[in-house]
C-alpha cells in the first residue's frame, strides 16, 4: 500500500496542476490584460471627481476638462523630433529627459509625458498626432473652483507619485489624487472608479478592436457628490476678516458637531494649484516659512488657551466640590502663590465669587481653585491626574478624529509630564500653577477650544466635530453621531454660563455685544514667545475668544486666534461677534466693528521680527512671481461670478 501512494500523489498533484496550468493559458486570458502584453493596448477612462457643495448646496467645487500627452516610450518611432518640441514648446533636452523617465516607469505601459494642456494647446496636437507613433491624448478632469476661499477646507488635486503607485494599485502614473483637506479624506468617494478598455492590435501595431469583444472591459463610475458641513457665507466672512492678520476661526454647531467655518489666515485662493502652474505656485507657498498659507493654523496651531482655560477650571473645581458658585476669593490686582511669587491680575479686586469671577476673569480665583484641586488629596500627583483626566473627557489632549486628514494633540499634562520636568524634586500645585489660566504646560489647538465652549454650550456633551454632511448615495461614519458625555455634571455648566454670559454685559466683551443676541464668551491673553537668532524672545501677545449664542438653544460655539493680536477683546472678540452676528441673522449691524476688522492690520506687527535679509528675499521672489494670496476684493469679485497677565 505504501508502494502504491506517493506515486498516486505525485500522479494526482501532477494532473491537477497540468489542468490549472491549461486553464490559465487556454481558456482564462485574464492574466494577459495584466502584462505587459505587446497585442492588447490598455485604455483608461477617468470619471468625473464628485462635486462639492455647501450644507445649503451652493456649489464650491466642480470639473473642467483636461488633456494629458500620455507616452508609451517602445512605440516611439521615426518621429520629427524638432516639429514635436516645437509644437509643444519645449527643448529636446526635456524631450529627451521626460522619454527616459517614462522609459524607467515602463517601456511598453502608457505614462504622462507633458500634463494639463489647454483647449487651444489640445487642438494644434490633435490635428497632428497621427505623425508622432507613441503618443496620444488622455482626456482627464480637473477641479474649477467655484469660490476663491476655503483653499484649506478642499485640499487640491496632483498626480501620483512612485510611491503612492506602489502602495496602492489602483493607480497608475499620470492618476491624479486628492491630497489635504476632504480631497484627502474623501479620496475613494470623490475619485469615482476609473473605465478600462483592453483594445487588440496587430502586428503593425494598429488597432483592429475591443479584446474578446469588450468582455474584460468595465465602464468608469463617476465620483460621488458630497455636501460639506461648512456655510460658505459664513467661511467667505471669516476669511475676509482674517485678512492682513495670521491665526484661525473655528465655528461649530453645537448640537451636531458640524464645522460651519473653519479659517485658517493668510489663505490662498485654490484655483492657483491647477492647471501647469501648479507646482511652481504650491512650491511659493511652501516656501513662505513667515506667513506659512499652507499652514492650516485652525487644525495645527499648538497655543497656551489663556483664559478662556478658566472655563474648565472652574468646571473641574466645581465638580470635584472644592469651590461652589458662592466660594469667594480675595483678589489684591494679583495672586501671591509663593515667596516671591506673584501672579498679576487686571480684575477690579475684592472679595470675587465665581460668577464674577469669570465675567472679570480673575486670575486670584482661578488659580486659588486649581490649587485647592490638586491639594484636594494631599498628593500632587494624583491631584494632577484627576484634573487631567476631566480636561480629556472634553476632547482635549488628544487627536479629536475629526473627517480632515490633519491635527495635533495638543496637550494636556499628566503627573508623568511634572516627574519628567522635575526628577527628584517635590513639585507642588505652585510649582504648576499657572495651568489654572490656561499656561504653564497647557496647549490647544483651535479646534479643541471650539470644541470646548461646544461641550459647555451643550451642558456637557459634545459630537466629533466634523466636515462631511452628506454623501449622495452614501451615508457617513456613524462615530459622528456618537454622544461624548464629560466627566462634570451638567447641573455645574449653568452657573459658568451665567458668568460667561455676563462676559458681555459687565466683564471683558462689554462692547462686543450684538442686539437681539444673547452671547455667553471669553475673551483670552496669552503671553507669546518665540527664539530669534538663538534667544527666547518675547514677542506681542496672542488674542484670544471663545464664544456661542443664543445662550439658550445654541445654534454655533465659535473660537477665534489671532496672534500678535494683544488682548482678547481687540481683535479676536469683535471678529466673534461679527461671525456670530453673520451666522444668525445672516447681516451685520455691528458695522463699526466690521468696518475695523475689516480695514485693520497686524502685517506692521509682523514684520517687526523678520530678519531684513529674509524680507528683502521674501520680497525678490514675490516681485519673480506673485502668488495670488486671497485679499478681501478678491473675495467679493470671485464671488459674484459664482497671558492672561492681562486677566482677560
Amino acid at each position: 500500500m505504501r508502494k502504491v501512494l506517493l506515486p498516486t500523489i505525485i500522479f494526482v498533484v501532477t494532473i491537477l496542476l497540468v489542468i490549472r496550468l491549461f486553464y490559465l493559458q487556454v481558456i482564462d486570458d485574464s492574466l494577459k490584460l495584466k502584462s505587459d502584453n505587446n497585442a492588447i493596448k490598455i485604455k483608461y477612462d477617468y470619471p468625473e471627481r464628485g462635486y462639492i457643495y455647501d450644507r445649503y448646496g451652493k456649489l464650491l467645487v466642480a470639473n473642467q476638462p483636461s488633456y494629458d500627452i500620455m507616452v508609451i516610450p517602445k512605440d516611439v518611432k521615426n518621429i520629427d523630433t524638432t516639429a514635436f518640441c516645437s509644437l509643444l514648446n519645449i527643448t529636446k533636452e526635456d524631450f529627451l529627459k521626460k522619454i527616459e523617465k517614462a522609459r524607467v516607469y515602463s517601456p511598453r505601459l502608457p505614462s504622462v509625458f507633458l500634463a494639463q494642456l489647454n483647449k487651444k494647446e489640445y487642438a494644434a496636437f490633435q490635428e497632428v498626432q497621427r505623425n508622432f507613433n507613441g503618443f496620444y491624448i488622455q482626456k482627464r478632469s480637473l477641479r474649477d473652483y467655484q469660490v476663491n476661499y476655503g483653499a484649506n477646507i478642499f485640499g487640491f488635486i496632483t498626480q501620483v507619485n512612485e510611491n503612492i503607485i506602489n502602495k496602492n494599485k489602483y493607480y497608475n502614473s499620470g492618476d491624479l489624487i486628492g491630497k489635504q483637506g476632504v480631497e484627502e479624506s474623501y479620496e475613494e468617494i470623490l475619485r469615482g472608479i476609473k473605465g478600462v478598455k483592453y483594445i487588440q492590435k496587430d502586428k503593425y501595431n494598429r488597432d483592429i478592436g475591443s479584446y474578446k469583444e469588450g468582455r474584460f472591459d468595465t465602464i468608469a463610475v463617476q465620483g460621488k457628490d458630497i455636501n460639506l458641513t461648512i456655510d460658505a457665507e459664513l467661511q467667505k466672512y471669516g476669511e475676509e476678516l482674517m485678512i492682513n492678520k495670521r491665526g484661525g476661526i473655528v465655528a461649530i454647531e453645537p448640537k451636531t458637531g458640524e464645522i460651519l467655518a473653519l479659517v485658517t489666515a493668510p489663505s490662498y485662493d485654490p484655483a492657483i494649484l491647477v492647471g501647469r502652474q501648479r507646482s511652481k505656485n504650491y512650491t511659493m507657498l511652501y516656501n513662505d516659512s513667515i506667513a506659512k498659507p499652507l499652514y492650516d493654523r485652525g487644525l495645527l496651531a499648538e497655543y497656551t488657551p489663556g483664559s478662556p482655560f478658566k472655563i474648565l477650571t472652574g468646571l473641574v473645581a466645581l465638580q470635584e466640590g472644592v469651590i461652589d458658585e458662592n466660594t469667594g476669593f480675595s483678589c489684591s490686582h494679583g495672586f501671591s502663590y509663593a515667596p516671591g511669587r506673584f501672579m498679576r491680575c487686571h480684575c477690579h479686586g475684592g472679595l470675587l465669587q465665581l460668577h464674577r469671577g469669570i465675567y472679570e476673569s480673575c486670575n486670584t480665583y482661578f488659580s486659588s481653585s486649581y490649587m485647592r484641586i490638586i491639594d484636594k488629596f494631599n498628593n500632587p500627583p494624583r491631584g494632577v491626574d484627576v484634573w487631567s483626566n476631566h480636561l480629556k473627557s472634553f476632547g482635549l489632549g488628544e487627536f479629536m478624529g475629526y473627517d480632515l486628514p490633519t491635527g495635533r494633540r495638543g496637550k494636556i499634562p499628566t503627573s508623568k509630564t511634572y516627574k519628567k520636568m522635575y526628577p527628584g524634586w517635590g513639585w507642588s500645585s505652585k510649582t504648576i500653577v499657572s495651568n489654572a489660566i490656561g499656561q504653564g504646560e497647557v496647549l490647544m489647538t483651535p479646534i479643541q477650544l471650539a470644541n470646548m465652549i461646544a461641550t459647555v454650550a451643550n451642558r456637557g456633551f459634545y459630537y466629533t466635530p466634523h466636515i462631511i454632511k452628506k454623501i449622495k448615495g452614501g451615508t457617513i461614519d456613524k462615530k459622528f453621531r456618537t454622544k461624548h458625555v464629560t466627566t462634570v455634571n451638567p447641573k455645574y455648566f449653568d452657573p459658568v454660563i451665567s458668568g460667561l454670559f455676563d462676559v458681555y454685559n459687565f466683564g471683558t466683551a462689554h462692547g462686543l455685544n450684538v442686539e437681539g443676541i444673547d452671547i455667553c464668551g471669553k475673551t483670552g491673553t496669552a503671553e507669546n514667545f518665540a527664539k530669534i537668532n538663538g534667544k527666547r524672545v518675547k514677542l506681542q501677545d496672542h488674542s484670544i475668544f471663545v464664544a456661542f449664542a443664543p445662550k439658550d438653544n445654541p445654534k454655533i460655539a465659535i473660537a477665534v486666534f489671532v496672534e500678535n493680536g494683544y488682548w482678547g477683546a481687540r481683535w479676536a472678540g469683535p471678529i466673534t461677534s461679527l461671525m456670530i452676528e453673520k451666522y444668525i441673522k445672516r447681516k451685520i449691524t455691528r458695522k463699526d466693528l466690521e468696518k475695523r476688522m475689516l480695514e485693520g492690520s497686524l502685517e506692521a506687527e509682523y514684520n517687526k521680527y523678520i530678519p531684513n535679509p529674509v524680507k528683502d528675499t521674501l520680497i525678490n521672489q514675490m516681485a519673480k512671481k506673485p502668488v495670488k494670496l486671497v485679499s478681501k476684493e478678491a473675495i467679493k469679485t470671485k464671488d459674484s461670478k459664482a497671558k492672561d497677565s492681562t486677566g482677560n
